[in-house]
């Protein structure tokens, strides 16, 4: 059965518009059944699968299945007819063809690089007024650093790592599964294509040994719960001389006694008597940064109402200026009364005519009129 007698469409049973994943799956499907591994000794099940795998070849490479719907198999001849002709193209390479559906079991490539180092996290707690200023904080972590000993190579000084007998310095080796040839990591190198014989006493051939780390780490003013520095490179250390991972320290702001915290906006509640409400005063509030802000209480005030102080909120993180601070105003009623309070305000509850509270006036004028009075 020759492959340029046939059309490539009919070798793997598809329509002439089938997607590449119909192609792929039929390929698979006939690859599979007559794969010599499990014929073996069968001529006719051997160019059969020679078939499957040219049509796959072509078909599964727009520009070659382009110039194959255009010019059949006068495209890929010596010499081919149509204009960029593949002349001579081989579609004998099965080790290409199971590389594109299997990955890289057939594919080339050297050693296995070694792998950087793991990064790290470490959760840091700091205060709103840290957040606010910013510091400098010192802390302590056990971490792989590179062994002083070896200086990281895992052999013990004086000696040196060689190629790998098992796979020839490759990192990797072929082994039979079925009727497929994978390829895998050296089980005597780790992929790494070399081996120590001698292996460092102190790291134990590693190239990294655990030990406590101090650093210092800055903190910029304007952090939030959720703020993640990055301190490059002061993660684990990598094997045999690798490069080191990174420290990713994590923000945890604690809750303050009088500010909550949205974003750069800073807000207090602030509590008033009913007569500093009725007729109005002057607060003063202290921001983060030691400033002390007079905040006007108008006549009148009701609870909840929100007064805005322009400037005194927390810092832009990475940024100029910042935020506000509002102030809430919770009115308090009194609980203790003297006899005298009591007396001037039962002299006050007789002299109301209803427009003193207009809300509470409106809301009673209201029921009267949905219940009929």
């Amino acid at each position: 059965m020759s492959a340029t007698e046939i059309d490539f469409y009919e070798v793997l049973g598809v329509a002439r518009d089938a997607d590449a994943a119909t192609i792929k799956s039929a390929y698979r499907k006939l690859a599979m059944q007559y794969h010599p591994d499990r014929n073996a000794g069968c001529k006719e099940n051997e160019d059969k699968f020679k078939a499957v795998s040219a049509a796959y070849e072509c078909l599964k490479d727009p520009q070659k299945r382009a110039a194959y719907d255009r010019y059949g198999h006068a495209a890929f001849q010596q010499g081919g007819g149509g204009p960029g002709g593949f002349g001579g193209q081989d579609f004998g390479d099965i080790g290409d063809i199971f590389e594109t559906i299997f990955g890289s079991a057939f594919g080339g490539g050297g050693r296995q690089q070694p792998r950087r180092g793991a990064d790290l996290r470490y959760d840091m707690e700091i205060t709103l007024d840290e957040a606010f200023h910013g510091r400098e904080r010192q802390i302590e972590i056990e971490v792989s650093q590179t062994c002083d000993t070896c200086e990281g190579s895992g052999a013990t000084p004086g000696t040196s790592a060689r190629r790998c007998n098992l796979c020839g310095g490759m990192g990797k080796v072929r082994a039979k599964q079925g009727f497929f040839v994978v390829e895998r990591a050296c089980p005597n190198c780790h992929g790494r294509g070399e081996v120590i014989e001698s292996p460092c006493r102190d790291c134990r051939g590693e190239g990294r040994i655990d030990r406590p780390q101090a650093l210092d780490v800055e903190i910029p003013p304007g952090v939030d719960t959720g703020t993640r520095i990055r301190l490059s490179g002061k993660g684990e250390a990598g094997p045999r001389g690798a490069p080191p991972g990174d420290l990713y320290i994590f923000v945890h702001v604690r809750p303050h006694p009088v500010f909550q915290r949205e974003g750069t906006t800073l807000l207090t509640r602030v509590p008033i008597s009913f007569t500093t409400a009725a007729l109005g005063d002057s607060i003063e509030i202290p921001d983060l940064g030691g400033d002390h802000h007079q905040v006007t209480i108008p006549a009148g005030i009701q609870s909840g109402k929100q007064l805005r102080v322009r400037g005194a909120g927390m810092p832009v993180l990475q940024g100029r200026g910042r935020g506000d601070m509002v102030v809430e105003i919770v009115v308090e009623t009194p609980t203790k009364l003297t006899r005298a309070q009591r007396e001037i305000l039962e002299q006050f509850r007789e002299t109301e005519t209803g427009d003193e509270c207009p809300d509470s006036k409106g809301f009673f004028d209201r029921l009267r009129t949905a219940f009929g009075g």
